[in-house]
């Protein structure tokens, strides 16, 4: 047998390669769906289906509703001459919308965030949870939580599905004022 040039030997395998590539495409896009099929084509069928005694419901707010809450609690701030942040969290504690009003402190942002959140994993407003501090000090010692007064939790059913956290006023009672007259905005 003829012993192929380094030159036919690198061609020849060019060329396998190329075939070989060409055919595994052509196999992709055979079993690709067109665009005509897949305009008709029902969705997949889910794989299971989870019994409905394993999954429960929750309620949230609305991006309108946390922002019109978050609105109403920067107008009383801003009515009582106080620049402070006003954030809303979900059940979750993700941040659903923060409003920083004009000359709000640089800490205000977190302050706010990490109230908010307090209020809505403890469904009470953080300034009764500062006073819990007296007995069980290490409460504080939870990462993400912040037991300063300025946050009110919102509840549906009794439930939380929400929280409101105000910061950078002089005082957590007038931050927690603030976050109640958010919560009040959306029971109207």
């Amino acid at each position: 047998m003829k012993k192929l040039s380094v030159r036919a030997r690198v061609l020849t395998g060019s060329a396998a390669l190329v075939a070989v590539g060409g055919g595994a495409f052509g196999a992709v896009a055979a079993a690709a769906p067109s665009d005509a099929s897949a305009a008709g084509a029902k969705p997949p069928a889910a794989v299971s289906e989870v019994k409905n005694k394993d999954t429960f419901n929750t309620e949230h707010l609305t991006v309108d509703a946390a922002t019109r809450a978050a609105q109403a609690a920067l107008d009383a701030a801003k009515q009582a001459n106080q620049r402070v942040t006003v954030a809303v969290v979900d059940r979750n504690g993700n941040t659903v919308v923060t409003l920083r009003g004009d000359g709000a402190g640089p800490q205000s942002y977190e302050s706010a965030e990490l109230k908010a959140y307090t209020a809505v994993s403890w469904n009470a407003p953080t300034s009764v949870l500062a006073g819990r501090l007296q007995q069980a000090p290490n409460l504080k010692d939870i990462p993400g939580t912040l037991f300063l007064a300025g946050g009110a939790p919102v509840q549906a059913k009794g439930a939380p599905i929400a929280g409101i956290g105000v910061a950078g006023a002089p005082s957590g009672d007038l931050d927690e004022q603030f976050a109640q007259a958010g919560v009040a905005a959306l029971n109207k």
